[in-house]
C-alpha cells in the first residue's frame, strides 16, 4: 500500500499541531516551514483540514491553527479518508490498460485482495490516535508494533486463512 504525498504532509501538519501546548498556535508559513513544504501546498491541506474539523483557524496578529479535537480524539483512518483521492474505489479505473474499462471489470480475482488490504489498513489505522504519532520515533514504534500483532490476527480473520 502506498501513501500519496498529500497523505504523508497532511498527517505531518496535524502532528506539528498535536505538539503544542494550550493557547499556543501555528500559521501557515510557519508550518510549511517546520514541514519543508510550499506554504501553498501547506495552506491547500490546512483547508481540507479545518472543512473536515480536524483543525481551526483563527484570523489575526495572534491567529494560526490548532487543532480542533484533542489528539488522543483524532484516529488516523478518519485523516486517510480525508485526505486520500478515494483510490480504493478507482483503483480498477487505474489498470485498464489501452482500453475504456479493465478487461475484468466482471470477475477478477485481484479485487478482493486489494479491497481485504485496504480494509486491513484502514482498520489498523482506525486504532492509531494522533496523540500516539508524537514523541520519539522508537516509542511510535512500540505502539505500533503492538497495534500491528492485534491487525495480524484480523487480517487471518478477512482473508480467511
Amino acid at each position: 500500500m502506498k501513501i500519496s504525498a498529500q497523505e504523508e504532509y497532511g498527517l505531518r501538519c496535524l502532528v506539528q499541531l498535536a505538539t503544542l501546548h494550550d493557547n499556543e498556535s501555528l500559521t501557515l508559513s510557519q508550518i510549511a516551514e517546520r514541514e519543508g513544504i510550499s506554504v501553498a501546498n501547506a495552506g491547500k491541506l490546512m483547508w481540507l483540514l479545518n472543512k473536515a474539523g480536524f483543525v481551526s483557524a483563527t484570523r489575526g496578529t495572534k491567529g494560526g491553527y490548532t487543532l480542533a479535537r484533542t489528539a488522543s480524539e483524532v484516529y488516523l483512518n478518519e485523516v486517510i479518508k480525508i485526505l486520500e483521492a478515494d483510490e480504493i474505489n478507482n483503483h480498477c479505473e487505474g489498470y485498464k490498460g489501452v482500453l475504456e474499462m479493465c478487461i475484468h471489470n466482471g470477475d477478477c480475482g485481484i479485487r478482493p485482495v486489494i479491497v481485504g488490504l485496504h480494509q486491513i489498513v484502514n482498520e489498523a489505522l482506525s486504532n492509531i490516535t494522533l496523540a500516539q504519532l508524537v514523541g520519539e520515533e522508537r516509542k511510535v514504534t512500540e505502539t505500533f508494533q503492538q497495534i500491528q500483532r492485534l491487525e495480524k490476527r484480523a487480517a487471518k480473520q478477512i482473508l480467511g486463512s
